[in-house]
């Protein structure tokens, strides 16, 4: 069974080492304030004014200022090489809602491990913030209420179906999967509902969707009856 290192009844913001706009990341602040960085993003934190709860990956990218910086009790390191860090960290981290930003940026093939880390941990419920866009993995039933005409892009990224309410080019009856059907650059036409067979499709949107998106994947709260 794996350890939480960090656990939250509510949201949290996770940091890489990636680029980041400093504006998604005090709006992600404001969503999620509890902050753990994976690996370099620890410097990144240092240098937004942050201290990160704490420090989760193989630290072959934090600097020795950094770890300086930062209380050695805040620092876990996961030595194991099977996973990026950030997957380490959506492993060792608990909470409604982990928001993300940092793993998007400079380079392709880490956004590309990104996105299989969303697949592969479907069940840890995860958003990932980019300069210009956002992506989350899509769960069995999701409503979301955006403007009309965005655009709303869906990605496999193993074979899957479902079926759609509220896109132009509903989804219903396709087969999609990596290296075959994908379903980028369609767009809103009402309120969306989208059920999906099973895990596997990436749902990608303008980054101005950001509030609405956290709110269609925050999981209810589960009040215990009384008595």
């Amino acid at each position: 069974m794996t350890t939480h290192i960090v656990h939250h009844s509510d949201k949290i913001t996770l940091l890489g080492g990636a680029t980041v706009d400093p504006a998604h990341l005090r709006r992600a602040l404001e969503i999620a304030p509890a902050l753990v960085a994976a690996d370099g993003g620890a410097d990144a934190a240092l240098a937004a004014g942050c201290l990160p709860e704490a420090v989760i990956g193989d630290f072959d990218s934090i600097s020795d200022a950094a770890r300086a910086a930062i209380p050695d009790d805040r620092q876990y390191r996961v030595t194991e090489q099977d996973s990026t860090d950030f997957e380490k960290c959506l492993r060792h981290v608990a909470a409604r809602l982990v928001l993300g930003l940092g793993f998007l940026g400079d380079r392709f093939d880490h956004g590309l491990a990104a996105l299989n880390a969303l697949v592969r941990n479907h069940e840890r419920r995860c958003l990932l913030i980019g300069d210009d866009d956002i992506c989350f993995h899509c769960p069995p039933d999701l409503a979301l209420d955006l403007p009309e005409g965005m655009r709303f892009s869906l990605f496999p990224m193993r074979p899957v179906r479902g079926v759609s309410e509220g896109l132009h080019w509903p989804i219903d009856g396709l087969d999609f999967a990596p290296g075959g059907r994908i379903g980028t650059s369609n767009r809103v036409s009402g309120p969306v509902r989208l059920r999906m067979e099973a895990p596997g499709m990436a749902v990608i949107l303008p980054v101005e969707a950001l509030d609405m998106a956290v709110a269609a994947l925050m999981p209810p709260v589960v009040v215990a009856a009384s008595g």
